[in-house]
């Protein structure tokens, strides 16, 4: 069964990770971050991983180190819960649209992690959420999960549809990469023989 359950807890943040790779999409997160919580919701639904995550954070101070962290936690979660890789695809990608924005993403389950952010949000804001934590969130997921990610805004105007095509995006390209290749269903996708 490919799950995992993280918990990690630091002087600013406590936090618990749960997902299974071969769900249907079901979501349970609460990490006191309205807007956060939402783009979570969207990365499961659309990737079809379960996932739950609780989260308490130095909210006082900033949402900061309760995005990032999360991002931590669910990167490990998930490179756990995929073990050797053996039998995925290993790569995915998606053009998504919403409304004004197009996001395209591409990713390698590499267990080399990379992060190409090319994603200018035109505002700082999104209602009391600060933008420039997406791609905090990102960085963490493809450090810790051992991804090569590359997001790209296409075009956009209103930061809103570009942040929430940037995770759906994210989650589309992970659900195919996440798949178990039918014609290679016991190897390693590498002529290196492991990731």
């Amino acid at each position: 069964m490919r799950r995992a359950t993280i918990n990690r807890t630091t002087a600013e943040t406590e936090i618990t990770v749960s997902i299974n790779i071969d769900g249907t999409g079901r979501y349970d997160n609460q990490t006191g971050v309205g807007f956060f919580d939402h783009m979570l919701d969207q990365l499961a639904r659309h990737s079809l991983i379960d996932l739950n995550i609780e989260a308490r954070g130095d909210l006082h101070v900033d949402d900061h180190h309760t995005v990032e962290d999360v991002g931590i936690a669910l990167g490990q979660a998930l490179s756990q819960a995929l073990g050797d890789k053996r039998g995925i695809r290993r790569y995915g990608e998606c053009h998504l649209p919403m409304d004004d924005a197009q996001v395209a993403c591409a990713l390698d389950l590499s267990a080399r992690p990379y992060l190409v952010w090319n994603v200018d949000m035109p505002t700082a804001k999104i209602g009391t959420f600060d933008t420039e934590l997406v791609r905090e969130f990102f960085q963490a997921l493809a450090t810790h999960g051992g991804i090569t990610l590359h997001i790209d805004r296409i075009h956009g105007f209103n930061s809103h549809h570009i942040a929430e095509a940037a995770f759906k995006a994210v989650a589309r390209a992970l659900r195919s990469a996440v798949e178990t290749d039918p014609r290679k269903s016991d190897a390693i996708p590498s002529t290196k023989g492991a990731l």
